[in-house]
């Protein structure tokens, strides 16, 4: 398999923070973890169902989410998702990270010389 770019490890990182953390402040499946983080983002993030499952396998690979089956609020049987402690320790790493990463392009973006 080939190694993402850099844009895609940002991407996928950025994708991987804003599951962690919204999962921090309640278990949900899926679907609705997409519809959540779009309503968070004032429908300014969208996130597709190809980009979403994958995510979570890999969290999950992690030990940063698990899972468990239940019913939904609709009468369906659906994966429900929530942070782990490994994963909460990495929301905190993964935010720091994060924060790092937007100052340096803030500092790119307002240089004058």
């Amino acid at each position: 398999m080939a190694r993402p770019n850099a844009a895609e490890q940002v991407l996928q990182g950025t994708l991987d923070l804003l599951i962690l953390k919204t999962l921090s402040l309640a278990p949900m499946h899926g679907w609705g973890l997409t519809h959540r983080i779009q309503e968070l983002s004032r429908d300014t993030l969208r996130v597709g169902q190809g980009s979403i499952y994958p995510a979570l396998v890999r969290l999950e690979e992690r030990g940063w989410i698990d899972t468990e089956w239940r019913i939904t609020e609709n009468g369906r049987r659906a994966k429900y998702y929530r942070l782990t402690a490994g994963g909460r320790r990495a929301m905190g790493m993964e935010l720091a990270s994060w924060k790092r990463f937007v100052g340096a392009v803030e500092f790119v973006l307002t240089a004058t010389s």
